[in-house]
């Protein structure tokens, strides 16, 4: 398990280095940088290219992306076109958006896990066509359709998230409701339909097929041999979901104008900030590199055959 843990890690390092390099090139080549966003299309030659210099924009890209590089080592993201420290810049918007992913996926668990395992039977499969239809609706058409019926039409909660800049969205609870429900759809179709495949493969193992033989009660069976069978991949699911939900969620908080990492992301992009898309990119990269290896670890925790393999190894 050491040795695991220890390639596991190496292996994350490697892909978040070259993660880094492709964006860090790949923003670089975009049309525009930061010196013409915050100049202006009407700015003159000269000055575009007097702040460019100052910027250190003029440079080769590999070495700015090696002086990145270097600072990151010593613990530092770099400062951002506006002058602020990147750290600073994006430390409340990261927590905003960890929340929100946070309390998301609280709703997301038990809920997946019921709807995912009524989904296996056939009262359920009503439930199961709705999760596959919804699995193929992007966030942003389903945060306009929520918009739309519960602020526009009913007026019941607000179309955007009005947060007072150093204050908690938990003091503001009316403005999470919205990128909360977006998030859940999203990430409750993709769940029920993976719970709903595990729990379909279980209700056909031999296990369960000689617990039922044996005249075994369904609750019985159903906490004895299914729940166990499924747990390995709802938590795999959960934890990826997890994390993607942060990432998924970057046009959900751009509808709805809440002060995550949506926002910024979208306009460090578009202004060619390569510091702050940098480090958003990392820390997106580190937390799914983060998930996907404690989703093997519970594979392995919740699957007897696998621990006992593991802990003989």
């Amino acid at each position: 398990m050491i040795r695991r843990a220890g390639a596991r890690i190496a292996t994350g390092a490697g892909l978040l280095l070259l993660l880094s390099l492709l964006v860090y090139i790949g923003v670089d080549l975009l049309p525009g940088d930061a010196a013409t966003a915050r100049l202006g299309p009407d700015a003159t030659p000269e000055r575009v290219a007097g702040l460019r210099h100052r910027l250190g924009l003029d440079r080769p890209v590999t070495t700015r992306y090696a002086e990145w590089l270097m600072g990151l080592l010593r613990g530092d993201l770099g400062m951002s076109t506006t002058g602020r420290p990147v750290s600073e810049l994006l430390s409340d918007r990261i927590g905003n958006s960890a929340l929100l992913s946070t309390l998301t996926l609280l709703l997301l668990v038990p809920l997946s896990l019921g709807v995912g395992l009524v989904a296996a039977t056939r009262r359920g499969r009503g439930l199961s066509t709705g999760a596959l239809l919804l699995v193929s609706v992007p966030e942003f058409a389903i945060a306009g359709a929520l918009a739309l019926l519960f602020a526009v039409t009913l007026r019941w909660l607000p179309s955007v998230s009005l947060i007072p800049p150093g204050e908690s969205p938990l003091g503001h609870p009316e403005a999470l409701v919205l990128p909360i429900l977006s998030l859940l759809a999203v990430g409750l179709s993709y769940a029920v339909r993976a719970i709903r495949a595990a729990t379909v493969t279980a209700f056909g193992s031999p296990q369960v097929e000689f617990l039922r033989l044996n005249g075994i009660k369904p609750g019985a069976v159903l906490r004895s041999a299914v729940i166990p069978a499924v747990l390995p991949v709802a938590v795999q699911v959960w934890l990826v979901t997890g994390v993607s939900l942060v990432g998924g969620g970057v046009l959900v908080e751009k509808v709805f104008g809440y002060p995550g990492i949506g926002e910024s992301l979208v306009t460090s992009v578009q202004t060619g900030d390569l510091a702050v898309v940098q480090a958003l990119v990392l820390v997106l990269g580190a937390a799914m590199l983060t998930a996907l290896a404690l989703a093997d670890l519970a594979v392995v925790l919740l699957t007897p055959r696998l621990r006992t393999r593991a802990a003989t190894a």
